[in-house]
């Protein structure tokens, strides 16, 4: 804590700082630009019945406002508790970055980028909008691989970005100690903007085209109506909504806790630093770029003639505001600050001198220690939430201002044409659930700021708050065998580790320590047997006179008799792949629903809301944390498992794809033929609390067999062999079902018209212009992992969407989209990696033929037609 008087602090001179609770005003805070009274007509009235919502002023929820109302929605309306920009958005340094290691988050900030730099234009709003680039800084040979990692990453996008030399970078930004630099990843068009004039243009904007943005009006109520509308109270009345919009920054806890829900949020304290003006800044000519200083863990930019500069300090010394979480945000908290804190940040400090010599002897005017919003992962929360009909979410964002663009145009074009514009399930507020605790929030939380410059390796595992209560019946049998990895809350084994092996975390760029044991376990899976933990997955029991109807509405593949098993699609209205599960009809009626972990919520909302909208007199039952999984795969799986139960497993009685209810080892399993290592085995669906009993009584048969583990990353190869598509990597809401070659699963001429069904048959009459193909590729020691750029004739033609090395052919393995043209057996294109490109082939697929398949051919010819 600073004391009165204090003017120096290792080589920092204080020339004032606001006092506690003041809120200080450099530009970048709370600069008044292009404020604008809006007509007391505007802020006055009051509406009874409005289609949306918003609740909240901040610039996510002012940018959604705009962006429906421009879009033509009637009737929108936001509610703000004390005045627009109130809470996290009026103190936020307004950084501005292209740049994003996710995926399709690049497209929110690009289209937020291109709004802002149009949107002054559009509205008469000075927005202070600065685009001097930014540029990241490396200092050590793994930064310089990471570099190279997201570059093959950005090329098949519209963002611009480069990696340069340090000669250019201190071209460009003179003032750096260039003693350590080795590489810098610069984006041009990055920059930094005000983020109340930001705000204030979105609201101008939103008001022209007729949305009603109404403050103060706190929402001191929510009740939801039988009919899917709510009742929204407000001192000024009450309003009835089509839906509501949850966009309340670091109050949107206790708006969702109006109706029940815990939204795993906590508010954290940031602080930069702004100094007074610095001769040789002053001295520029032309802006300085944002720098962000990976290792020291700080970005730094030019505010007027001086510096801004802001750390993230470890999880050990950072601050959470915990007694928010206890106690509720303070009443009447909008614009203040905390108290500062410099000795919370001096080893940043130092290191931003030591890159930037003129901070040495810099003034520091002012530091700014305000609130902003961390959901456990870092990434915010954003759509429609699962068990509350007509809630939807737009909070967590610890980058607002870069977000709110994109977010406000994503979340506007998924409410008014009912599926999202492109697939963001990172954002899915359904990836939390009960499991989430305000002890694993604020673990992660820590754990998230602390690593907020972190080297962002593949196959990245984070390990605060684990694990949680969502332990399968194994995890106790299995920690110190392997390495576990986090799925929606679940711990299950990655790969397993033998005495004198590496068994440490150990990523990397390149190949790494789990390489070998990985291949062990691919080989017992083909020439031995397996067993697997899969009781991450998300399960659905679904009965009820209309159960079927309601099946044959949503799955584009047709309902299975029952007794079996099979594949099955929901498409959006677009004809895209909105999730994949299997599907058995265990009894007449009833059903069992499987889908993979990460979409256990994302896909049971789906289902919900369709059976709702279309009355079906179903029951809906999440059974996930009711049941586990085992996977047993493998030449010698059926002789395993027929020793411990009295059911004839032979293929002629237990078909592929067939179900059937039995007991193994005197423990009842609904057992399922089918393997996603595309070799002999079953999945074995058990009470949870018999996962032990049931693993070691499989085990003890196995002895004779040779039987052992395997884990996920051994699954993945076996599955890109059999060229087995994944949701989320080879389809999603960003594909449809044809260019992802699921042809089969799809049944256009099935009497029910499936969702989707019209506008998949638009585009089969249109044609396809790009497919999925299998690729093969001799590397190094690199293998893909997905989303790497596909190169031909000196283009970036398409991406890679999952990639493994496959230990049969002993070369990498992938899958890509590629340009129709280019899609045929035999083409040769390049595949990016770590900066080099490596020749690769398209095959027939699959690699290897699954097991069902070669024993049908062997039956029909022999051996020498396998």
């Amino acid at each position: 804590m600073l004391r009165p008087g204090i003017r120096r602090l290792r080589g920092l001179r204080l020339l004032g700082f606001p006092p506690r609770g003041s809120p200080g005003c450099p530009r970048s805070v709370c600069s008044r630009q292009g404020e604008e009274n809006p007509p007391l007509s505007a802020e006055s009235r009051w509406k009874d019945r409005a289609e949306t919502v918003i609740i909240g002023g901040g610039c996510v929820g002012v940018s959604l406002a705009y962006h429906l109302a421009k879009a033509g929605m009637k009737d929108v309306v936001l509610l703000e508790k004390s005045e627009l920009t109130a809470g996290s958005t009026w103190h936020a340094a307004g950084l501005t970055t292209y740049f994003h290691p996710g995926i399709n988050l690049k497209k929110i900030h690009y289209y937020s980028i291109k709004l802002y730099e149009k949107l002054e234009e559009e509205t008469g709003q000075v927005v202070g909008f600065h685009q001097p680039g930014s540029i990241r800084i490396a200092t050590t040979p793994v930064r310089v691989d990471e570099f190279k990692y997201q570059m093959t990453r950005t090329r098949w996008h519209a963002t611009e970005q480069y990696i340069i030399e340090p000669e250019k970078i201190q071209e460009m930004f003179p003032l750096l100690n260039m003693n350590k630099i080795l590489a810098g990843l610069y984006n041009p068009g990055d920059g930094h903007i005000d983020p109340y004039s930001l705000t204030m243009a979105l609201a101008a904007g939103a008001r022209k085209y007729g949305a009603l943005l109404k403050y103060p009006a706190p929402v001191t109520s929510l009740k939801p109506r039988s009919d899917g509308t709510w009742d929204v109270e407000t001192p000024h009345g009450s309003m009835r909504a089509n839906r509501i919009v949850n966009a309340a920054g670091f109050w949107a806890r206790e708006v969702g806790k109006m109706i029940g829900l815990e939204h795993p949020l906590i508010p954290v304290q940031h602080q930069y630093i702004i100094t007074s003006t610095i001769p040789e800044v002053k001295a520029l000519k032309r802006e300085l770029p944002v720098l962000r200083d990976l290792e020291g863990s700080f970005y730094l930019r030019q505010e007027r003639d001086g510096l801004l500069f802001g750390p993230y300090e470890s999880q050990e010394k950072m601050k959470v505001q915990d007694s928010w979480v206890t106690s509720g945000v303070p009443p009447g908290f909008g614009k203040e600050l905390f108290e500062s804190d410099l000795d919370r940040i001096m080893e940043h400090v130092e290191a931003a001198m030591d890159l930037v010599p003129v901070l040495k002897k810099a003034d520091i005017i002012r530091i700014v220690n305000g609130p902003i919003t961390y959901s456990p992962d870092i990434l915010p929360m954003v759509g429609p939430h699962q068990g509350v009909r007509n809630y939807w979410v737009a909070v967590g964002f610890g980058y607002g201002i870069i977000h709110a663009g994109g977010v406000g145009k994503y979340l506007s074009d998924w409410i008014l044409h009912r599926e999202p514009p492109f697939d963001l399930i990172e954002l899915d507020p359904n990836r939390y659930g009960k499991w989430t605790t305000a002890e694993y929030t604020e673990a992660k939380a820590r754990e998230s700021y602390g690593f907020n410059n972190i080297v962002g390796y593949p196959k990245e595992e984070r390990f605060a708050g684990r694990p949680t209560q969502r332990v399968s019946g194994l995890y106790e049998t299995l920690e110190s065998k392997c390495s576990m990895g986090f799925h929606s809350g679940w711990e299950q084994p990655h790969w397993f580790y033998k005495p004198g092996q590496d068994p440490g975390y150990r990523p990397s760029f390149h190949r790494t320590n789990w390489f070998e044991p990985v291949g062990s376990e691919y080989q017992q899976v083909m020439q031995r047997v397996g067993v697997i933990d899969l009781s991450p997955f998300g399960k659905f029991n679904i009965k009820g006179q209309d159960s079927i109807r309601l099946l044959d509405h949503l799955f584009a593949n047709v309902i299975p008799k029952v007794g079996f098993t099979n594949i099955s699609h929901m498409l959006t209205p677009k004809g895209r792949v909105y999730a994949e599960l299997t599907v058995s009809h265990q009894s007449p009626g009833e059903f069992l629903l499987v889908t993979g972990s990460g979409s256990e919520l994302h896909d049971l909302r789906w289902i919900e809301e369709e059976a709702i909208k279309g009355g079906y007199d179903v029951e809906i039952k999440n059974i996930t944390d009711e049941l586990g999984v085992l996977g047993v795969a493998g030449p010698y799986s059926r002789k395993v498992l027929q020793k411990l139960t009295s059911e004839d497993l032979s293929d002629n009685v237990f078909k592929f794809l067939q179900t059937k209810s039995l007991k193994v080892s005197n423990i009842p399993v609904t057992a399922i033929r089918i393997s996603y290592t595309g070799e002999l085995g079953w999945e074995l669906y058990h009470r949870r609390e018999d996962s032990a009993a049931l693993y070691d009584a499989i085990m003890n048969a196995g002895q004779e067999e040779g039987i052992d583990n395997f884990g996920t990353y051994a699954m993945n190869a076996l599955r890109l062999e059999k060229a087995f598509r994944a949701w989320g990597s080879e389809m999603n809401c960003d594909t449809n079902p044809l260019e992802a070659g699921l042809e089969s699963f799809v049944k256009l001429n099935k009497p029910a018209d499936f969702i989707g069904k019209q506008a998949l048959k638009q585009i089969k009459a249109k044609g396809l212009k790009r497919r999925l193909v299998c690729l093969t590729l001799a590397t190094d020691d690199v293998d893909p992992e997905g989303n790497e750029s596909i190169w031909y004739d000196g283009k970036v033609v398409g991406n890679t969407t999952s990639g493994s090395y496959s230990y049969r052919i002993q070369k990498s393995l992938a899958f890509a989209y590629v340009p129709v043209e280019l899609s045929k057996v035999g083409q040769q294109v390049e595949v990016e990696l770590l900066g080099k490109n490596y020749p690769a082939v398209v095959i027939q697929e699959p690699l290897v033929l699954t097991e069902p398949t070669r024993s049908r051919l062997q039956k029909k010819g022999g051996k020498d037609k396998i």
